[in-house]
């Protein structure tokens, strides 16, 4: 087993639609700024520094390289990660087992993208395999669509109950200063919003922002001297797969379903709806807030719904999700 680790600081900047004040490199730098503030450290007290986005999908790669000078990582040991709209989790995780492996005792973890100067669904279009794949998958929002469309022939979802995440999120973010989108909206909102492909629409997706957050990651024993205010690194597990199109199972989230129950059993959970108190999830549009947690084992598959309506995740609810929006 590795090293205990802890979060000792964090930072992020406020995240819009375009930062035109700013370039990437200068984005990055803010997030580091202020998590270096929080932790009342200095880039010399890091050792080592994990940073990604989803690079390969925007056609501007080697961020680790150009963008030193911002990160802070001139003569430091630097790892890329990126692993498409799961970067921010990946990047998380590859801090957390920089330190864990004790070579390093203080790491910086960097996620960001400045999405108003990529052209984030073309590139994934151009990345799958152009005769069996490129055709039918046709970007995320269509993939997602045909993912959406499956979960609702299924179980009897409606695009009314896809909109109840979009509302949620959206009034949780309005307690947030950093969120993108804070302003409420209604299920109606949702409805009539534009048609992008069937059965999601314009305020079914996330938005494209720019923006940036780093984490600071350090190992028992230099943890403590740091701050009093620890957040420990409880468990950790990841799953990535591959499969051409036609081979997609689109029932539910097998990797994520994977993954969740080896952090359960990590650290003893049987009944995540009742033993985990908030979570915070990556989620690329309205129908993931369904089908995902049910991936999660938060309630069995098609009762998403009764959750979103019951207002079991909702602030104040048994389980919050995705308070900061």
């Amino acid at each position: 087993m590795g090293k205990r680790v802890a979060i000792v600081g964090t930072g992020q900047t406020y995240h819009k639609s375009a930062r035109l004040d700013v370039n990437g490199m200068e984005l990055i730098n803010e997030a580091v700024a202020r998590a270096l503030e929080d932790a009342q450290l200095t880039i010399r007290d890091i050792d080592a520094i994990v940073i990604g986005n989803m690079d390969h999908f925007e056609g501007i790669n080697y961020v680790d390289t150009w963008s030193v000078d911002g990160s802070g990582g001139v003569m430091k040991p630097i790892l890329k990660v990126t692993t498409g709209g799961t970067t921010g989790t990946t990047v998380a995780m590859a801090g957390y087992y920089h330190a864990a492996s004790g070579i390093f005792d203080t790491v910086l973890a960097i996620g960001w993208e400045k999405n108003s100067e990529s052209d984030t669904t073309g590139a994934i279009i151009t990345a799958f395999d152009p005769v069996w794949d490129r055709p039918a998958f046709a970007g995320a929002v269509a993939g997602l669509a045909i993912e959406a469309s499956v979960y609702m022939h299924s179980y009897g979802v409606t695009e009314k109950d896809a909109a109840r995440v979009s509302v949620r999120d959206r009034r949780h973010a309005t307690n947030n200063p950093y969120a993108h989108l804070r302003g409420e909206i209604t299920i109606e909102d949702v409805l009539r919003s534009p048609m992008l492909s069937y059965p999601v629409k314009l305020l079914d997706m996330c938005p494209r922002t720019d923006g940036a957050c780093a984490v600071i990651f350090a190992g028992e024993g230099r943890a403590e001297k740091i701050t009093d205010k620890l957040a420990w690194v409880w468990a950790t597990a990841t799953r990535h797969n591959y499969v051409y199109l036609g081979d997609w199972d689109l029932q539910g989230m097998r990797t994520l379903e994977s993954a969740s129950k080896e952090v359960y059993q990590k650290i003893g959970i049987r009944e995540p709806l009742k033993e985990i108190d908030v979570m915070e999830l990556y989620l690329p549009y309205s129908f993931a807030g369904l089908s995902w947690i049910e991936s999660l084992g938060l309630c069995k598959r098609g009762e998403a719904p009764r959750l979103l309506w019951d207002g079991v995740t909702d602030m104040g609810g048994q389980l919050p999700i995705n308070p900061s929006g």
